[in-house]
């Protein structure tokens, strides 16, 4: 095996107290892709920021092509050929593509003035590394997360690099733009440039990665050949817990529909698309991003009204015209990004819960009644085991799985009929994963009924019992979840 390009030897990091990592040792070789694994909280992110030199470690050092550091600044990092591509890519939405190229290329070189047509030149370079088609004088926030992700690994490579860490860099890219970008990191592998991958999916893991380390509560639980794995011990390293997958078989599915599509359409969207739902009931709805699937969600929810076709709720037809008539029909929504659409991230947990049905834990003159308030919010907490040691922290203190959990607690609150999931368990970890679809399930089993969007294929068939497929805004197949597999799945969504 080649030479050692980044050892790191008996990491110790503290925060407060907080043992973050806890006599950590790996390393990486030129040229290899490694996985970096680990649940929220597993100190991955720590793990990173001593190896750029953001974090000094308390005790350890590193080894970096050779040569020995027991601290290492951000500047020695990047003159050493370390580079970190961060999950917001560290770019400046407001200047062009051109700017965020030879922006630091201008600083390294401490420039006093601006020339344009070096800038150019610069930014075409660095665009051409990577065989990377793009505007140099769009301006990036208008760009897709892709685009800016190739920038990202653009400007990575304009200093002499040898090591990229990649922060969870799957996040918010489509099934194809994951293709792209796998067929790029192949290319710089060639290139002899290591590649840290930072990730907790699964299916990612087995399919880019060599080597592999997997971090839990801070410490090594194990490292090697990820072709010595499989996804029952991945699972375990990750989490310490052995799961055993169960398949979703509806026990209790009303005669009747409680939900009915009949010929919908959304101009530019989806068209002719029907569909029954019943209580008890999960149905998968999957497709590539621009399949209408997502549109297909906001309209039930009442966020894009429909332009044509009728909805049945209990067999009366209802006009979803906005998200107070579907709340008003029992029907909810869980967003696929929690953050920006489902949460209140600065408010407290307790209010993140109770906030959908504040209204009914007020007296008749409107005065909010506490002891009802503190009663659902330690309902809420026990059932959908929420980890907090404090209802009242703030939201965003929670990891994504928890998160995850005080959103369906706030719309599980209104008792529902229906409820749409978009994305369920998107941005969440194994555990959290896993967990959440045992909920999942077991609402089914009460008479719930559920509605799944997802372009995770194993997540409709373990937990669906229909799945509809999405192809140019139309249901091109409707299948028994029991009775088919993820290549007929795709053959279908391609």
């Amino acid at each position: 095996m080649a030479e050692c390009l980044l050892k790191a030897v008996d990491i110790y990091k503290s925060f407060v107290g907080v043992q973050a990592l806890k006599n950590v040792s790996f390393e990486i070789h030129p040229g290899e892709i490694h996985c970096l694994a680990g649940e929220n909280g597993s100190g991955k992110s720590t793990l990173i920021k001593v190896i750029s030199g953001v974090y000094s470690p308390d005790s350890g050092y590193m080894e970096f092509d050779g040569k020995s550091y027991e601290k290492i600044t951000p500047i020695d990092a990047i003159q050493s050929g370390i580079q970190v591509i961060y999950q917001d890519f560290s770019i400046f939405p407001n200047l062009t593509v051109m700017e965020n190229l030879a922006f630091n290329s201008e600083l390294a070189d401490r420039r006093k003035f601006v020339n344009w047509k070096r800038m150019r030149q610069i930014a075409t370079e660095a665009i051409a590394k990577i065989n990377f088609e793009v505007d140099l004088d769009a301006m990036v926030g208008s760009l897709t997360v892709a685009e800016k992700q190739m920038i990202a690994i653009s400007r990575a490579l304009m200093f002499n690099t040898k090591l990229i860490i990649m922060d969870e860099p799957t996040t918010s890219l489509t099934k194809k733009e994951v293709r792209n970008l796998f067929n790029i990191i192949l290319k710089l592998k060639e290139r002899g440039i290591a590649i840290l991958f930072v990730s907790h999916k699964l299916n990612e893991v087995f399919e880019i990665s060599e080597q592999f380390t997997i971090l839990r509560s801070g410490e090594l639980v194990a490292t090697g050949n990820t072709s010595d794995l499989d996804s029952n011990k991945f699972s375990y390293y990750m989490t310490g817990r052995e799961f055993h997958k169960k398949t979703f078989i509806p026990q209790n599915v009303s005669e009747e529909p409680i939900f009915q599509a009949k010929g919908i359409g959304m101009q530019g969207a989806f068209q002719d698309v029907s569909f029954d739902l019943r209580k008890g009931e999960i149905i998968g709805i999957t497709g590539l991003l621009d399949s209408g699937r997502t549109e297909l969600a906001l309209s039930m929810f009442g966020i894009r009204p429909i332009d044509v076709g009728t909805f049945l709720v209990n067999g009366n037809q209802v006009k979803l015209s906005n998200p107070q008539v579907a709340m008003e029909n029992k029907i909810g929504y869980v967003p696929e990004d929690r953050l920006s659409e489902g949460l209140f991230l600065t408010q407290s947990i307790a209010d993140n819960i109770v906030i959908s049905e504040i209204d009914s834990l007020a007296n008749k003159i409107g005065i909010l009644d506490h002891k009802s308030r503190s009663a659902e919010i330690k309902r809420w907490v026990k059932e959908l085991a929420i980890g907090t040691p404090n209802p009242d922290n703030a939201c965003q203190t929670l990891s994504g799985g928890n998160q995850q959990r005080v959103v369906l607690a706030k719309w599980l609150a209104l008792n529902l009929d229906i409820l749409i999931l978009n994305g369920p368990t998107v941005g969440v970890d194994i555990g959290s994963k896993h967990d959440i679809h045992e909920i999942l399930q077991k609402l089914a089993e009460k008479g719930l009924a559920l509605l799944i969007i997802s372009d995770d294929l194993p997540e409709v068939l373990e937990n669906c019992s229909r799945i509809l497929v999405m192809k140019s805004g139309r249901i091109v197949a409707d299948l028994d979840a029991a009775q088919t597999d993820e290549k007929t799945i795709l053959s279908y969504m391609m």
